[in-house]
């Protein structure tokens, strides 16, 4: 897929919506059938094309049909179609910080109706903040063996999430659960435990990469420390794995869970669509590039670009992004390289020790879909935030293949996202959730490794749901490839109101591939 096209591709039998530039009140619906998503076909129409078929009060001459095709398709036909289970987030604060289960009477309730409508499972984090909060190797998981015995008796399968990241300050996030005291004792004495910016701004958000093997958590190395805690968790709920309740674990790799750096914390200042910020000045990552520089034959590479600008920037205004900037000179790419790298590296360590502790138990690893600047040259976003994903480079296929090496499921976000809604409000971000989300699809299954998803954001509209089920199962796809799950985000009452819940058993139903009519 070209990367950089100034067109995008469409999805058919998707209503989309065009307006006019000038009346933002006005839409007109137009379903496309000449369009199949699956083979990435392109047009190069853009909503401004259609400019002079508005009149000036917000009108649609009648005319203006004869030019636009009369392109009306029915909703797509899952019946039959491979089963993709189905499975809903739970809460953030469902365990408080005693490990223990918050209204567990409440939750069953809200469990049923899942059940009711053939949701097949659940994810639930399991917070190393909570479960090792005071002192190392001491582990409290009362709460959870009480909430993933209510789970089993309602016969819903787990997903279960090792989260090695605090809870709080990110979109969505209604607790706060920070990392374990004891970590925090350790990084007032030392604050070189976590991610740094340029500015020399902590992020305790989750443990800087660099001491992954650094004897610095009283007496352990980061690996260590999750792999002991992984270990802890396996053997305290064996008979989950043993009678198949436990299906999945989710490996946290970094900020929010995913594996990335941290480039865009809203607690630094950072806004939508900023490209963020390099995220390796700890005294850990300093050295290690320091000495990849003097590997390389050149000791003055040892420090990360001065010219990248700042949270908010957008790439045309840094010398470091902008078009023919210096992320493509011999200095940049190495300096992408080896930064790109030490996320992969990162991965493979973590992931080594995580089929260790969970034997035959599939794992995953979920990326996030950093879609906006995506339409341009440098794809700054991505790069700050470790995917060295450029134009006329694959920063995905890497990663593919690390999580290959260990028999490890991608789960990716955004699925549900479409390119034309995004852009709005932000034209200027260039943005191509649609393009990004194709092009990890292809680069996973191009590995073949198992692909799931999940939404970024709530979703409880047909149209949303729509387009998840395109991602899930492609139209037309000669190898027959289709996502191995999907993870709603997440539980709350909006969910379970009556008009929504109906949506999302529709979709839970053409999900697994059953005939089924609007409810």
């Amino acid at each position: 897929m070209l990367k950089c096209a100034t067109t995008m591709a469409l999805p058919s039998a998707n209503a989309l919506i065009l307006r006019h530039p000038f009346s933002p009140q006005f839409t007109h619906h137009l379903k496309l059938n000449f369009v199949d998503f699956s083979s990435r076909t392109r047009i190069s129409a853009a909503p401004g094309d259609f400019a002079d078929s508005y009149s000036s009060s917000g009108s649609v001459r009648t005319s203006d049909y004869d030019q636009v095709a009369e392109i009306v398709s029915e909703e797509r036909d899952f019946t039959g179609t491979p089963h993709v289970p189905v499975y809903v987030m739970l809460p953030l604060g469902i365990i408080n910080m005693e490990c223990e289960l918050v209204d567990p009477d409440g939750l069953s309730n809200q469990l049923r109706t899942l059940k009711s409508i053939n949701v097949d499972g659940v994810m639930v984090d399991t917070w190393w903040g909570i479960v090792e909060a005071n002192n190392p190797q001491q582990y409290n998981w009362k709460g959870y063996k009480r909430l993933f015995s209510i789970v089993r008796e309602l016969d819903l399968k787990l997903q279960v999430v090792m989260s090695f990241h605090e809870c709080g300050g990110n979109v969505g996030d209604d607790v706060y659960i920070p990392l374990p005291k004891w970590i925090k004792d350790i990084g007032q004495e030392n604050p070189d435990i976590y991610f740094t910016d340029r500015d020399g701004r902590r992020n305790p958000e989750s443990l800087t990469w660099g001491i992954d093997k650094e004897r610095v958590l009283r007496g352990r190395t980061a690996v260590e420390v999750y792999f002991e805690y992984m270990r802890s968790f396996r053997v305290e709920f064996d008979e989950f794995f043993q009678d198949g309740s436990i299906t999945e674990i989710e490996i946290g790799l970094g900020a929010c869970g995913e594996l990335r750096y941290p480039s865009y914390p809203a607690k630094h200042g950072w806004e939508y669509p900023g490209i963020g910020e390099f995220q390796c000045y700890d005294k850990y990552l300093r050295k290690c590039l320091e000495k990849a520089a003097e590997a390389r034959g050149h000791s003055f590479w040892g420090r990360p670009p001065d010219n990248a600008g700042t949270y908010n920037s957008r790439p045309q205004d840094t010398r470091f992004f902008c078009d023919g900037g210096d992320y493509d000179s011999a200095y940049g790419r190495f300096f992408l390289n080896w930064y790109s790298q030490y996320l992969i590296d990162h991965g493979d360590r973590v992931l080594a020790m995580a089929n260790l502790a969970f034997e035959d138990t599939p794992i995953s690893v979920k990326l996030s879909g950093i879609h906006w600047w995506y339409k341009t040259a440098s794809h700054a976003a991505e790069l700050t935030a470790g995917f060295y994903n450029r134009a006329n480079r694959d920063g995905y296929a890497p990663i593919a293949s690390m999580l290959k090496k260990h028999e490890t499921a991608l789960n990716f976000t955004c699925v549900e996202l479409r390119t034309l809604d995004q852009q709005e409000g932000f034209p200027e971000a260039m943005v191509d959730p649609e393009g990004l989300v194709w092009q990890v699809l292809n680069a996973a299954w191009d590995a073949d490794i198992l692909v799931a998803s999940e939404n970024a954001l709530p979703c409880y509209d047909r149209q949303g749901y729509n387009k998840i089920l395109e991602h899930a199962k492609p139209r037309n796809d000669p190898d027959g490839r289709h996502l191995s799950a999907f993870t709603y985000l997440r539980l709350n009452q909006a969910l379970l109101e009556q008009h929504n819940l109906r949506e999302f058993q529709l979709f839970v139903n053409r999900m697994h591939g059953e005939a089924v009519e609007d409810l």
